[in-house]
């Protein structure tokens, strides 16, 4: 696929259980890949293995397994024992954090913060030149230049994550994690960051790994969507496709969670509520990961891990029994 900027091939993230001889499999098994210029959003419950699919990929944390191909280079196969420096690649690959008050070192001015990456990579030949461009990213997500000289704690949250926003800007990225970038703020703030980062890309060009826990930001945002599940993959399809005509019962189970405006129409909707917990990523279930809430579980679920495949063009699932649900 010509047209592929990132393709991951069965990418896998273990922990040991500190004191055990067991692991907590974070992402088992997860495979996809994002054109240039789109944006794929991937959501799930919290502990499903979202941020670390991210961080993973981007080689923040060196993966346990699997295969990283970066704009047709591999960047990481472990069967070929293959790891490129990743310095290069950090130009090309950004991510924005998910909290903006943890990720922002309260030692340093936001002219710093900003700037760090330029010296870093050298991106800049005379001080004067990196004191503009800090000024033009600055500009660029929404703050003014007398900010550069002041520290993260005198921001609030929206302008602290513009400031995460623009550090990430800084090397002139092609590819960035957004590593749920609005969950810490507020709803009337949320609106203007996600419309920002729509800006963003359709000025740069931009291709955004969009991680997020409110399925309604995701469409918006999304060109395609894919669910999560104990570290599994189990649907991925395109925005509209996966809202409207879900083929796995967790994906089903997520829409009806999110609130519907229109009085009415939320009356008549039927809310689909799981029986039971999500179980410890340390002891998963045997078979289909998601057996234990599924209400169409059976003994061929219990045994055997479902594949996930193209059950329609650009549609993919996990899942045993999407005739009995489609």
């Amino acid at each position: 696929m010509a047209d592929t900027l990132l393709e991951i091939q069965h990418l896998k993230q273990y922990f040991p259980v500190a004191g055990t001889n067991k692991t907590v499999k974070a992402v088992d098994d997860v495979s996809f890949f994002i054109n240039k210029g789109e944006t794929l959003g991937l959501v799930g419950e919290s502990g499903c293995g979202k941020t670390t699919t991210g961080r993973t990929l981007l080689r923040l944390i060196e993966p346990t397994g699997g295969k990283i191909i970066y704009d047709g280079t591999v960047i990481y196969d472990d069967e070929t024992d293959t790891k490129v420096d990743m310095l290069p690649y950090r130009r090309k690959m950004q991510i924005v954090f998910q909290d903006p008050y943890a990720s922002l070192d309260p030692r340093m001015t936001v002219g710093d913060i900003i700037g760090e990456a330029l010296d870093i990579h050298h991106l800049y030949k005379t001080k004067g030149d990196r004191q503009n461009r800090i000024i033009e990213l600055l500009s660029r997500v929404g703050l003014n230049s007398e900010h550069a000289n002041r520290y993260p704690h005198e921001f609030s949250g929206g302008q602290r994550q513009r400031i995460g926003i623009a550090r990430a800007l800084a090397v002139k990225p092609e590819f960035i994690v957004c590593d749920e970038p609005v969950s810490a703020l507020d709803v009337s703030i949320q609106a203007q960051v996600v419309n920002m980062f729509e800006d963003l890309q359709a000025e740069m060009g931009l291709t955004y790994l969009f991680i997020a826990h409110d399925l309604s930001v995701v469409n918006h945002i999304s060109n395609r969507i894919g669910v999560m599940y104990l570290g599994h993959l189990v649907e991925l399809a395109e925005s509209d496709e996966l809202i409207f005509h879900s083929m796995h019962p967790y994906t089903r189970s997520l829409i009806s969670a999110v609130p519907i405006a229109d009085p009415k129409t939320a009356r008549a909707s039927k809310r689909i509520i799981l029986k039971g917990d999500v179980p410890s990523p340390v002891n998963p279930p045997s078979g289909c990961p998601f057996r234990t809430r599924c209400p169409y579980a059976d003994e061929q679920c219990s045994s055997q891990k479902p594949e996930f495949k193209e059950v329609t063009s650009g549609h993919f699932a996990a899942c045993h029994h999407l005739d009995k649900l489609n």
